[in-house]
């Protein structure tokens, strides 16, 4: 969800998200009896309708008007003798304002043989506007400015297990952004910025991973790193070309209980005649939250957060994180008074009971008025 935005159908989510385990045990691992409660048993119905029928959205925001929409998230095993591979997800997600604003997405991540292959991809399509502060790191909330355009994207990466817990395999990464129209006294129009035409961008690159979390989707321990570089030649058809370089590790401590400290880090590096839209970037639902995404953009980005997770009661749960980030034209220009930071916090609704996935709502803040609400499905990383 996008920034400041106040959801007034939350409570409709809630009660269409209110799912359980089977209340073997608790959500402090404290065994209980199962189905011993009127609430225990309204979970389990619930748990059976949510896997059934989409959760509606109904949001508002002086930028994009009233929005609503219908999201849907599920897990299950591409194959019933397969008790090793991890779940396959597949979550969709459709909205439209009385702005004109229009996004939907499906995204998908399989796994099978045995987590032998794994396959990340989704396609989006979406008609909105960006918010952005400028380009470089020293730019003002003041000096915002709105970019509309038409953007569908598609992405894939198909990773196959190369030795226990890596994975290697190639990348594919299409976008079209068409209709652009800045600000008609924009900075990319006085500066004449690439990517001011919009076009495409089309590229072939590789990833590398390792993942040992024991959850994909809600990890208590572990580690997981992928990195991937992409290019973005002439020849398979981008109007600009240029390289995209990313980097994300990530790790979880289970202290006690369940209770999880969870760390993550991620860099990138565009490199070439990169559009303005496909620069580096800080912002958005899982990295620097409170921040609209791309408000800080360059050729480079770090960024850094630590998140507390922590269940309360049966379903539910809370979460606090601070983060940190910048970016700059090159690593060499990142020094340390330059940081932006992020914090906040949210509450966690299980909604699946055999995989552990949540409902998360949080939301995000920063200095001089920076705040931003979520709502999504799983952890935000």
């Amino acid at each position: 969800m996008h920034l400041g935005r106040f959801t007034i159908s939350l409570l409709c989510c809630i009660c269409l998200a209110t799912t359980t385990f089977s209340q073997e045990k608790d959500s402090t691992g404290l065994s209980k009896k199962k189905d011993s409660t009127g609430f225990d048993k309204f979970n389990k119905k619930m748990e059976a309708l949510f896997k059934k029928i989409p959760v509606p959205i109904l949001t508002y925001s002086s930028e994009a008007g009233q929005v609503f929409g219908l999201a849907k998230f599920n897990l299950f095993t591409l194959s019933k003798k397969d008790t090793i591979s991890n779940p396959t997800k597949l979550s969709e997600v459709v909205t439209f304002s009385t702005k004109g604003r229009i996004n939907a997405s499906v995204a998908t991540e399989l796994s099978w043989k045995e987590n032998k292959y794994v396959a990340i991809s989704y396609i989006n399509y979406k008609k909105q506007p960006e918010y952005i502060f400028g380009i470089g790191n020293d730019v003002v909330r003041d000096s915002v400015e709105e970019v509309e355009y038409d953007r569908l994207k598609f992405y894939l990466a198909q990773l196959i297990r190369i030795k226990e817990k890596f994975y290697a395999g190639p990348v594919f990464d299409m976008s079209n952004y068409f209709t652009v129209k800045p600000d008609s006294n924009s900075f990319l129009i006085r500066k004449d910025v690439t990517g001011l035409n919009g076009g495409w961008s089309v590229g072939l690159g590789a990833a590398i991973a390792y993942d040992s979390r024991d959850s994909r989707y809600n990890a208590y321990k572990g580690y997981y790193v992928i990195a991937s570089v992409i290019r973005f030649p002439s020849f398979l058809g981008s109007t600009y070309e240029f390289t995209k370089f990313e980097l994300d590790a990530r790790h979880f401590i289970n202290p006690w209980l369940r209770h999880v400290i969870a760390f993550q880090a991620t860099t990138t590096m565009t490199d070439g005649d990169v559009p303005f839209y496909e620069l580096a970037k800080l912002g958005g639902d899982s990295k620097m939250r409170g921040y609209y995404e791309g408000a800080y953009r360059d050729l480079v980005a770090v960024d850094a957060q630590i998140e507390y997770r922590m269940p309360v009661w049966s379903i539910f749960g809370v979460t606090a994180w601070f983060g940190t980030g910048r970016v700059a034209d090159k690593y060499a220009n990142m020094n340390i008074n330059g940081f932006h930071f992020s914090y906040g916090g949210g509450f966690r609704i299980r909604v699946d009971s055999k995989n552990n996935t949540n409902l998360r709502v949080d939301f995000g803040f920063g200095p001089h008025g920076i705040k931003g609400t979520y709502i999504n499905f799983a952890e935000a990383f």
